[in-house]
């Protein structure tokens, strides 16, 4: 299907990707904490005829440098840009804090229709990086919603690792360690996924080593059936942080951090919940 791209500059950095014939379905596609416009992902959804558009959410100009209060209006406003583009429907698609701000956002604005969260969390957690002030520490939330901090679980720095022989490094036990240390503040840090109108589709591999996506996905699930609400969930074991969609170029290699899986397990779990994503993005249920 051909598809027309524009580039946005404001007010932020982006892509917005139209079907030739147009489309009332909109999604809203969000990287992780690599603060990547997501452009192949959005023009791969593009193809499949839905209006898309991939946001830089912090790194850009008057934005925060890291992940640390990031206002939740950041995305409501790209919801408004689909609407304005003739979407009827709104999807958004997810990665790792990409995520956990799709979710977030869904139960916030009831406009939001479906949420493919992958590699989700099920707890809003602490900033990753510097505020605007510069400073990293003391933590802070992610996230403000109308100029609130949400309450967030933050990380125990008593942590350690290193990766084989200075290489890069699996982080997943920071976060399963600060679970622990900080259970106190864990209820309050929980995603109210039960609260979101949304239709919920999560994908998780249980070979994750940037955090434990899998458990965490398993606990939204839970709260969303626990409350009667529709949830779905794909896994695969051997797959990581990064599943790759369909036509979508290998996740590159990081000098920084292990992700887990390899790149055939991360394909097939991206092949298996491909008709299904497109499915719940298409769904009129």
């Amino acid at each position: 299907m051909e598809v027309a791209e524009r580039e946005l500059t404001e007010p932020w950095e982006g892509v917005l990707v139209v079907p030739a014939r147009g489309s009332d379905i909109g999604v809203l596609v969000l990287g992780g904490s690599s603060g990547r416009v997501e452009r192949e992902r959005a023009r791969i959804l593009a193809q499949q005829g839905m209006t898309a558009v991939s946001i830089r959410w912090f790194g850009g100009p008057g934005q925060p440098p890291g992940i640390c209060e990031i206002p939740l209006e950041t995305f409501t406003a790209a919801v408004h840009l689909l609407r304005l583009n003739g979407a009827r429907r709104i999807g958004i698609v997810g990665t790792s804090k990409g995520a956990e701000a799709a979710l977030l956002t869904a139960v916030h604005d009831p406009r939001v229709d479906v949420v493919i969260a992958m590699s989700p969390t099920s707890w809003v957690w602490c900033n990753v990086g510097p505020g605007r002030d510069g400073a990293r520490h003391p933590y802070r939330s992610s996230w403000t919603w109308r100029e609130q901090p949400l309450p967030f679980v933050p990380l125990d720095d008593s942590w350690t690792s290193a990766g084989p022989d200075g290489g890069p490094v699996a982080i997943r036990g920071w976060y399963e360690l600060s679970e622990r240390t900080f259970a106190d503040l864990l209820p309050p840090a929980e995603i109210p996924v039960a609260d979101a109108r949304a239709d919920l589709l999560l994908v998780a591999g249980g070979d994750d080593a940037m955090w434990p996506s899998l458990p965490f996905a398993e606990r939204l699930a839970q709260r969303r059936r626990s409350a009667g609400a529709a949830v779905r969930l794909i896994t695969r074991h051997d797959a990581g942080h990064r599943p790759r969609f369909p036509g979508e170029s290998p996740a590159p290699a990081s000098p920084r951090f292990q992700y887990g899986g390899t790149p055939e397990a991360d394909a097939h779990l991206g092949t298996v919940a491909w008709p299904q994503i497109l499915d719940a993005l298409r769904s009129r249920d």
